[in-house]
């Protein structure tokens, strides 16, 4: 990839914030310097207004027979920018008089009373036109446009000037402001990456801000998550490596046997406990992969299965190998076809298997495994498994579901890892497993209870 196609890496939080801090600021700025601008040009043409109205007012009280001709070049001063102003007296369209600084020509041709803008030898003025005290005179009283628009930048620039020089200092206080709001996650980034691989203790939430509480939370809970998930898996690999031990020495030592067998029968009973042995070794890796796979899953989605039509397949598949036990696998009538348990079909097929297999490899020859579901549809439900075999007493049903734990003196093969495998299913897809003892067939109860839609 080129440098022309290579993705921008993307701009800090800081660098973001102060953009659209700084844009928005300025942005206000120059609005307000533009309401400025014209709050000031209209307040300042008026109050120039007013001194030209003011001007022509004095002149009109003043009698024109008493003014000399250096009274009459001259405008009354009223501030500094006074002497700028001109006038001129006209009677009958003949100029009677003329300030030094007044062209020869009308300031404008306006008669009534008023302002009016005009244009003489090439310059922009504000005239107030007004009566004289005689009869046909016109009093004409102006000042030249440029001159008003020196007097209006000056009055902005006075405005402007100290807001200009605030503008750096408010753009490094935002500075400051950002890069201190933001030095948090800094921290908490640094603290993250500064970890060693197998540190899963939790950050510390001193001076956290609120805003970055919750995702220091998040993180912790998923430190906490994976210390659990690590911890389970070192136990399930020490328990797996002890466990398996057991299977392959014994397939090792009848295939010895067989090896070292001088009569046909003795090898023959050698070989059929070495396929004994890998079926036990097979069983029990399979059942160490469902473990594990159940570990690492969540559950997702909102998926269903007929409980019904899974309990009679996974009753066939497991027929046959009741019936070289003479037991009998009762499947209730009818088994609530509507009934519908919240799990993907492969886990219900699981779910069922390992209670069926745990009540026919538990009960003795010729026992009976009962099996019932009840309940109505969207309403709460259950699946009852039960047997007619020795069963548990209260303290052996607590340790249910430990791994690799199994009643001894019952004389079968077996890991433990079914009821696990049961327990992590219901867990995950919040169903009610119970034991208890049968009350028709004496041994062990179990009951999975739900209710759709209510964890």
């Amino acid at each position: 990839m080129n440098a022309a196609t290579a993705p921008r890496a993307p701009r800090s939080l800081q660098t973001r914030l102060l953009t659209t801090v700084l844009a928005l600021v300025l942005l206000a700025w120059a609005a307000a310097a533009a309401l400025a601008w014209h709050e000031t040009d209209d307040e300042v043409s008026d109050l120039l207004d007013a001194h030209l109205a003011q001007t022509a007012a004095l002149l009109r009280l003043q009698p024109l027979d008493e003014l000399n001709e250096n009274q009459l070049n001259e405008a009354p001063e009223l501030d500094k920018h006074q002497p700028r102003v001109v006038f001129q007296l006209w009677h009958e369209d003949q100029l009677l008089a003329r300030s030094s600084n007044a062209p020869a020509e009308a300031l404008t041709l306006r008669r009534k009373r008023g302002f009016a803008d005009s244009a003489v030898d090439g310059k922009a003025w504000r005239v107030f036109v007004t009566q004289g005290r005689e009869q046909d005179v016109r009093i004409l009283v102006g000042e030249l446009q440029s001159v008003r628009q020196e007097i209006i930048l000056a009055s902005l620039t006075s405005i402007l000037k100290p807001l200009a020089w605030a503008l750096p200092l408010l753009a490094l206080g935002i500075w400051w402001a950002v890069r201190g709001s933001v030095r948090p996650l800094g921290r908490l980034g640094h603290a993250v990456a500064t970890r060693q691989p197998q540190s899963l203790e939790p950050l510390s939430t001193q001076d956290v801000p609120p805003e970055v509480l919750p995702l220091v939370t998040a993180l912790n809970d998923l430190f906490e998550r994976m210390a659990r998930l690590l911890a389970t898996e070192q136990q399930f690999t020490a328990d797996a490596a002890h466990e398996l031990r057991t299977p392959i020495a014994g397939i090792r030592m009848q295939a010895q046997v067989a090896q070292g067998a001088t009569d046909a029968q003795e090898r023959a009973q050698a070989l059929e406990a070495t396929v004994q042995g890998c079926d036990r070794a097979t069983r029990l890796v399979e059942q160490l992969l469902q473990l594990a796979r159940l570990d690492a899953e969540s559950p997702t989605g909102n998926s269903s299965t007929p409980l019904a039509d899974v309990a009679r397949q996974v009753a066939a598949d497991l027929q046959a190998a009741a019936e070289r036990r003479q037991q009998r696998i009762v499947l209730s009538d009818p088994l609530a076809p509507d009934v519908h348990i919240p799990l993907p079909e492969p886990l219900a097929r699981v779910l069922l298997r390992n209670l069926l297999d745990n009540a026919l490899r538990y009960s003795p020859e010729g026992a009976e495994v009962r099996l019932r579901i009840s309940g109505q549809a969207g309403g709460t439900a259950q699946l009852c498994v039960e047997d007619s075999g020795p069963g548990l007493t209260p303290e052996q049903q607590v340790r249910l579901g430990e791994r690799f734990f199994r009643v001894l003196g019952t004389g079968q093969s077996g890991s433990g890892l079914g009821w696990s495998i049961v327990q992590r299913i219901a867990r995950l897809h919040h169903l009610r497993v119970g034991t208890g003892t049968s009350p028709d067939l004496g041994g062990l109860r179990v009951t999975v209870g739900w209710e759709p839609g209510r964890p």
